[in-house]
């Protein structure tokens, strides 16, 4: 084989290999929620959080804690569809709340985060 061959036959390699599919490899990042992020709402009556991407529900949690940094009583974890988490909450006084949650992606990355929303006095 000449040189030119060689040259030819890596440059076709390089190619092949650069033109390959990637998976990403990215994390699951809180797209939007309900209650909105720092809105002010009526008592809801679930917290429903949908991520960018894929969660794995079994390694994902959801917390819901009032003014005083007391967990509220939430219903068990529901997994509408790939991206989406939801807990029921109960009757929620008016007052300020924040909404912990972590999860784990379907490609294994774990993210977490908090947001607040207030519920108004009926």
């Amino acid at each position: 084989m000449t040189n030119a061959s060689r040259i030819a036959v890596a440059w076709l390699l390089a190619a092949a290999y650069l033109s390959l599919p990637r998976v990403a490899h990215a994390h699951a990042f809180l797209d939007h929620a309900s209650p909105r992020v720092g809105s002010s709402v009526r008592s809801p009556t679930d917290v429903t959080l949908t991520f960018t991407e894929g969660v794995e529900p079994a390694f994902s949690k959801i917390e819901v804690l009032d003014a005083d940094a007391k967990p509220i009583g939430v219903g068990a974890l529901e997994h509408p569809d790939a991206t989406t988490l939801r807990v029921s909450l109960p009757r929620l006084p008016a007052g300020k709340y924040k909404v912990k949650w972590k999860v784990v992606s379907v490609d294994t990355h774990d993210t977490e985060g908090t947001f607040q929303f207030s519920v108004e006095a009926p």
